[in-house]
């Protein structure tokens, strides 16, 4: 039974991808903060739950692993702004430690999740090979990632780069934060969907299902496929126009919930638009996604009309982050004797 070693675990992707691999008859190390709560990876068998700082691992954290996906990120751009600092220091530094300290211990395979933010808003369809251009501080996080670990990739160390597109769908942990989950949350609560003008600039997206699936398939298959290599996360037929996009969210909750949901433009035309060529993941590895937006837009309605999901500020990464930093101050001025009326 091989040990899969997973960083941010109780995150969006990681509260997806942890029970799959245990599925799948991988033992895992789930590290985290658990900043959303230990609940979303509920106790299994073969899941070790370590709350720890990827700032701060040591070595004997790495021992005996066979495999490591290091997803943890200050993630979204809002957050990356408002924590520049310290998004440097996770995205980038503690993952090029990590990868560092994996190779050191003997750990087989390291799967670094990153983003095609690094490629910014380009004129030109890009793959793997285009040159990046980071825009925001989480993506030239990422894209610092991505140089100081690549360069670890040798026989003995398999490194593979993953640049997801824009994540949608439900997980455990959700985030009403991201584009399709946010746009589909307003239509169903509100009956409108604000799109910024002029709907004709594209954005990729891939589902969490998906990119998972995708982590999954890099732990077991050949290594010379994937070894020291950059793969575009998403499919074709994921390149939405924002337009197009708004359409199909908004016809598809209109149908699940009986009643109309309008468009309505704001704002001067966004210009930002980039599209990217998923070819080389399909070509090599023969992966395709299997979820669309349609597919997404209807999880996520069927989940908040059954109530099982509802927005909190826990589901806005930055305004939970800043909901804890508040209270954290709150509690350490009026703690005292380590507690606050039982002491």
């Amino acid at each position: 039974m091989k040990t899969v070693l997973v960083t941010g675990a109780g995150g969006y992707i990681g509260s997806v991808l942890v029970p799959k691999l245990l599925k799948k008859g991988y033992k895992v190390k789930a590290i985290d903060r658990y900043f959303f709560g230990e609940d979303k990876l509920p106790n299994q068998e073969n899941l070790i739950k370590i709350k720890e700082d990827t700032r701060r691992l040591k070595e004997e954290i790495f021992a005996d692993i066979d495999y490591v996906i290091d997803l943890v990120a200050i993630s979204n751009d809002p957050s990356g702004e408002a924590f520049s600092e310290v998004t440097y220091q996770i995205n980038h530094i503690s993952r090029v430690r990590s990868a560092n300290i994996a190779k050191k211990m003997g750990v087989k395979r390291y799967i670094l999740p990153s983003s095609c933010s690094v490629y910014g808003f380009q004129k030109e369809k890009v793959n793997e090979n285009s040159k990046t251009n980071p825009l925001t501080i989480y993506a030239k996080a990422n894209e610092r990632a991505e140089k100081g670990i690549l360069l670890l990739a040798d026989d003995s160390f398999c490194v593979t780069v993953i640049r997801q597109a824009t994540v949608f769908g439900y997980s455990p942990r959700m985030r009403f934060d991201l584009a399709i989950n946010g746009m589909t949350y307003g239509a169903w609560k509100n009956k409108k969907l604000p799109l910024m003008r002029n709907g004709s600039q594209y954005r990729p997206m891939i589902h969490v299902q998906d990119t998972t699936d995708v982590m999954i398939l890099l732990l077991e298959v050949d290594k010379k496929k994937i070894n020291g290599e950059i793969f575009n996360v998403g499919g074709e037929n994921l390149n939405y126009q924002i337009g197009e996009l708004g359409r199909i969210v908004a016809k598809t909750v209109s149908e699940k919930i009986g009643e109309e949901v309008k468009i309505e433009w704001y704002g001067d035309p966004d210009h930002r638009s980039y599209q990217v060529d998923f070819s080389k993941i399909k070509n090599i590895l023969g992966w395709q996604p299997k979820w669309d937006a349609k597919k997404g837009v209807e999880e996520i309605v069927k989940k908040l009309e059954s109530g099982e999901l509802e927005k909190t500020t826990q589901t806005i990464t930055l305004k939970w982050y800043q909901e804890l930093i508040k209270w954290h101050k709150i509690i350490k001025n009026i703690e005292k004797y380590g507690g606050i009326l039982e002491i």
